[in-house]
């Protein structure tokens, strides 16, 4: 089936398709990180069925596209959050190459070709600074031992958390509010004790994180966003 091809009318962005076992019925959401629809079916739903359901969503994926917030390049002027903070980018060319964060600004040095790539290594190292020593701090509450600690561009989850105990992050988290990066931290943190979303994972999580709530909310409203940033 992998080469089915869907559209959705009066909507350029493409339509990916997957066939899931599990589904009981067709979903349709929009990832904005890849610029794309996703859909998801039964595996026996037919190819007729899955154009109407696109035809029939056609409205809603328009308004969708309507609400979503303009995209916000790496480059001189723009202003990015970071924890939550907005901080403005301001290009130095003859300054010294590199990042230096102060006061809410993001001052670049160098030729101006490097500038959108200085400013994502950034995020990934500070990332992977903030997420990684939390992660120890949390893993030394629970007296387990975390491997490793990586950064991604993931799509579909913010974090993830291996059986040998390497945690793996999606490096946009670095933009979203401390209490946000910090819930997911403390979510992949307590799959080291419990490698499933049972009871009893949750009530590891709240141990870490008791004021987890407002968090979660955060991610499902605003998450998707932050993939619009660079």
């Amino acid at each position: 089936m992998a080469d089915e091809a869907y559209s959705i009318p009066g909507i350029d962005l493409p339509v990916v398709l997957r066939r899931d076992a599990r589904a009981r019925r067709m979903s349709l959401r929009l990832d904005i990180g890849a610029g794309q629809f996703r859909v998801v079916v039964p595996p026996k739903v037919r190819t007729a069925d899955v154009a109407q359901f696109l035809s029939g969503n056609a409205g809603w994926a328009k308004r969708r596209l309507e609400c979503l917030p303009p995209r916000v390049p790496f480059a001189h002027g723009a202003v990015i959050p970071i924890l939550g903070e907005p901080h403005q980018i301001h290009h130095q060319p003859e300054a010294r190459a590199g990042v230096r964060r102060q006061d809410g600004r993001l001052t670049v040095g160098g030729g101006p070709e490097h500038l959108a790539r200085r400013i994502t290594d950034h995020l990934k190292r500070e990332a992977r600074r903030e997420l990684g020593a939390r992660s120890a701090q949390l893993a030394n509450r629970l007296d387990v031992r975390v491997a490793h600690v990586g950064v991604r561009d993931t799509r579909s989850r913010w974090g993830s958390c291996s059986r040998t105990g390497r945690l793996n992050f999606c490096w946009r988290l670095i933009m979203a509010p401390e209490p946000v990066l910090h819930y997911v931290a403390a979510h992949e943190v307590a799959h080291l004790l419990e490698p499933n979303h049972s009871p009893r994972f949750w009530a590891v999580v709240r141990r870490l994180d008791p004021a987890l709530e407002p968090a979660r909310a955060w991610l499902k409203t605003h998450g998707a966003s932050l993939h619009r940033f660079g």
